[in-house]
């Protein structure tokens, strides 16, 4: 299976689509995002998951969502053309959206970067604006699909042919436009021969490792082993994992990572066994704002995800309490470095993260494209 034959998300002849992850492996569809309702229920629902791909479906599904808003905006009869009603309805969008999940940083950086490239560009319309926010999406893509590569190059640096690496929840290509962040060097490896050993979590209560990683990696034709989460442990005193390769959807800027729930403990056990930790993300995953993991809101969600997603009877008592956060913080004193596309980063992390974004924002893509391109629609 190549890479783009996954493709989670696709903007093609003005339709926005994603590859529902929340019907995999059982079932491989795709569903259209049309409205900003579409396009939040789909992040807070975990159709599509994974911090850069997650960022990517906001940009485009800024788009839609102004080309469905404008069109109510026509029918009330109010003038959709006029430039400041296009931007108050796009800061509607880009807020509403925004509250899907919160603490994913890609989601609200690139809302951000779209909503930044219309206030800097002065569009003299509506269609010109319009073309303003296509450029940016798609720039936001191609960006992340040359990061994919090179975070891939940079992991490889780290590992060696042979070894065993446990990952955790799904960083690979159902997470991002590319390779992935933290399986990247994992399919590099492969293609390179190395013959890598990969030992997934299962990643419960949602089971991204077991239903999304599996199937990414056995259709690649990876030696795959499924492992419970708590068996983590067993496996690193066993001699098994010889590196921990994770992504995560936040870094602040003292190197505190927020991942995954269950990312810190494999942090403490492969710290405490003498495995190295590397956690993979694009540098637009770094939120030097916020100074230290204990600043982060971490998202809470449903109980029913524990008792009764997977199984059509409850396990335990009914009315039973539940704690479910989505994520976890894991410290930066565990974390052996942090790889990202401009490099390998390792402490002091408050210099290194800072070079990393300022070299990312002087290294952005530009897109140019003229009027009546196939990228664009006329439904403006």
């Amino acid at each position: 299976m190549a890479i783009s034959d996954i493709a989670p998300v696709s903007f093609m002849e003005g339709r926005l689509t994603i590859l529902d992850q929340s019907k995999l492996p059982g079932r491989k569809e795709r569903i259209e995002l049309k409205c900003k309702e579409d396009v939040w229920e789909a992040i807070n629902s975990l159709r599509v998951r994974g911090a850069p791909v997650i960022g990517i479906t906001a940009a485009y599904g800024l788009y839609v969502s102004m080309r469905h808003e404008l069109k109510s905006v026509k029918a009330s009869g109010n003038d959709f053309r006029d430039k400041q009603i296009f931007g108050d309805i796009l800061k509607e969008c880009r807020d509403y959206i925004a509250t899907a999940r919160p603490t994913v940083a890609n989601l609200i950086w690139a809302l951000d970067r779209v909503l930044d490239a219309f206030k800097n560009a002065h569009p003299k319309d509506v269609r010109e604006a319009a073309e303003v926010l296509l450029r940016e999406a798609d720039a936001i893509r191609m960006e992340d699909e040359a990061a994919c590569e090179e975070l891939g190059l940079n992991g490889l640096k780290l590992l060696k042919p042979g070894m065993g690496i446990l990952t955790h929840c799904n960083a690979g290509a159902l997470a991002t436009s590319g390779y992935g962040t933290a399986l990247a060097p994992v399919y590099m490896g492969h293609e390179r021969g190395y013959m890598f050993r990969v030992y997934a979590t299962e990643t419960r209560p949602n089971l991204q490792g077991a239903r999304l990683t599996t199937w990414e990696l056995a259709k690649a034709g990876i030696d795959t082993t499924l492992i419970c989460d708590s068996a983590s442990g067993i496996a690193m005193s066993n001699g098994m994992i010889n590196a921990v390769l994770v992504g995560c959807t936040r870094i602040t800027a003292n190197g505190d990572v927020i991942g995954k729930v269950g990312t810190s403990a494999l942090a403490i056990l492969a710290k405490a066994y003498g495995v190295p930790f590397y956690v993979f993300a694009p540098t637009a995953t770094i939120d030097l704002k916020t100074q230290s993991g204990d600043e982060i809101e971490i998202e809470i969600r449903s109980g029913k995800e524990i008792t009764n997603m997977w199984l059509d009877e409850d396990v335990v008592p009914r009315g039973l309490k539940c704690y479910n956060p989505a994520f976890d913080v894991t410290k930066a004193e565990y974390i052996t470095a942090i790889v990202t596309e401009k490099g390998i980063l390792r402490p002091p992390y408050m210099e290194t993260l800072k070079t990393a974004v300022i070299t990312e924002r002087d290294n952005r893509v530009e897109v140019k494209e003229e009027a009546g391109s196939p990228r664009f629609d006329d439904k403006w």
